[in-house]
């Protein structure tokens, strides 16, 4: 269960850019994703700014076979794990029969297929209602859709979750992985901007109302009133390090780290299970908070949760001691798509050495962190450590390093 897992192909559709190459451009950049609605009319709704994946038409990606039996979401989770695989080098029908698996994490499934098929029962008569309904908008469609296109017939699996569940995902396929599985395609995609998933979204209480792009989503800033939903994600190829190295794959780094907790009942008294779990994180990776060169920060842009995290990386890294960054500024929070994101964003930050700047932000004195913002900053960066929790108390930590560990000079 020790074997080393590393990430050799990554597939991201995100707000901000369509593709790895366009998408890190723009991250790096510090050009923001975040505009109207434009997937349906939003003006009867309190919150009317969203991060939308541009630029998407699936048919130009995406066999016509396959456009009525899926949702949006699933259109892109298909073309962001094919991107994935080919960067990696892999054709899965070279691969034994059972050694490759796909685990991803979804919070809503196929929302906006559910809700036209709804539609169309309730205006119309069940007659009318898709047959793919009956999987198009389960939470495990994206995984099912992966596994039957590139013929992927290992372990696989779905966590439902929201924003932590991404990592989660990605931790359960290094548990695959080292239990003797070959290749696992893991991360999330999520998509549910249309007016059944925005009702869903909107009682959290959680969603901006400010209809600025340039002022809606300020996590860690005085002005912090909830973020924007974004859509899109990242699918990650995870492989055992020797096979890779075995086929001289070109590996962006290593998945090191995890760990996961839940917060205390409310009113109990006890911290928040943040800080835990960063500290778990830590001790499976086998590095001290100062390993760590840069926090890829879960920003809810809520300031109660805001203080929470600020707090739990000050008391783990020290007052402004580890450079802080959230380019999902830029993206919206993604769902389960967010960490999957923000890990490939690690692993990219690792390769180019700088760190992606956090825009639109003019950091709160209170919250004591480096926060990187303005413009990228470029710096040697071995460690990274990706935040994600999710709604209801969910908390994830996930250790990202370099191909070639080396020893530090200082």
């Amino acid at each position: 269960m020790t074997a080393s897992v590393v990430v050799t192909g990554l597939g991201i559709a995100a707000p901000n850019g369509l593709g790895a190459a366009d998408y890190w451009a723009a991250t790096r950049k510090g050009h923001s994703g975040i505009g109207p609605v434009t997937r349906f009319d939003p003006s009867a709704y309190p919150a009317r700014l969203a991060g939308e994946v541009p630029g998407f038409v699936a048919a130009d990606h995406l066999p016509g076979r396959l456009l009525p039996q899926t949702d949006h979401m699933t259109r892109l989770a298909l073309v962001s794990a094919d991107w994935a695989l080919q960067d990696a080098g892999i054709r899965p029908d070279g691969l034994p029969e059972y050694a490759a698996g796909v685990v991803t994490a979804s919070s809503a499934g196929g929302f906006e297929f559910g809700q036209n098929e709804l539609r169309a029962l309730w205006s119309k008569g069940s007659q009318y209602v898709s047959a793919y309904q009956s999987f198009a908008w389960f939470y495990a469609v994206n995984t099912g859709q992966i596994s039957i296109r590139h013929g992927l017939r290992g372990p696989s699996g779905v966590l439902v979750s929201d924003q932590a569940g991404g990592l989660d995902a990605i931790a359960h396929a290094r548990r695959q992985i080292r239990r003797g599985s070959q290749v696992i395609v893991s991360g999330g995609v999520d998509a549910s901007i249309c007016p059944w998933g925005w009702v869903a979204q909107l009682t959290s209480g959680r969603l901006s109302t400010d209809d600025d792009p340039a002022t809606a989503y300020r996590p860690f800033d005085a002005g912090a009133s909830g973020h924007v939903a974004g859509e899109g994600g990242a699918l990650l190829v995870l492989e055992d390090e020797q096979a890779a190295r075995a086929r001289d794959a070109h590996i962006y780094g290593r998945i090191t780290g995890y760990g996961t907790t839940f917060d205390p009942r409310p009113g109990s008294g006890r911290e928040p299970g943040l800080r835990r779990a960063i500290e778990i994180a830590l001790r499976d990776a086998a590095l001290t908070p100062g390993d760590i060169d840069v926090v890829f920060a879960d920003a809810a842009a809520v300031p109660e949760l805001d203080h929470i995290e600020a707090r739990a990386l000050t008391e783990v890294f020290g007052p402004r001691d580890v450079p802080v960054t959230a380019p999902k500024s830029m993206t919206g929070r993604l769902n389960s798509g967010a960490g999957p994101l923000d890990v490939a964003t690690a692993l990219l930050a690792i390769r180019d050495g700088v760190i992606p700047p956090t825009v639109n932000v003019s950091p709160h004195a209170d919250y004591d962190l480096d926060l990187v913002i303005g413009q990228e900053r470029a710096t040697e960066l071995r460690s990274a450590l990706v935040v994600a929790r999710g709604f209801g108390g969910f908390n994830s930590a996930l250790v990202v390093s370099d191909a070639a560990p080396k020893a530090r000079t200082s």
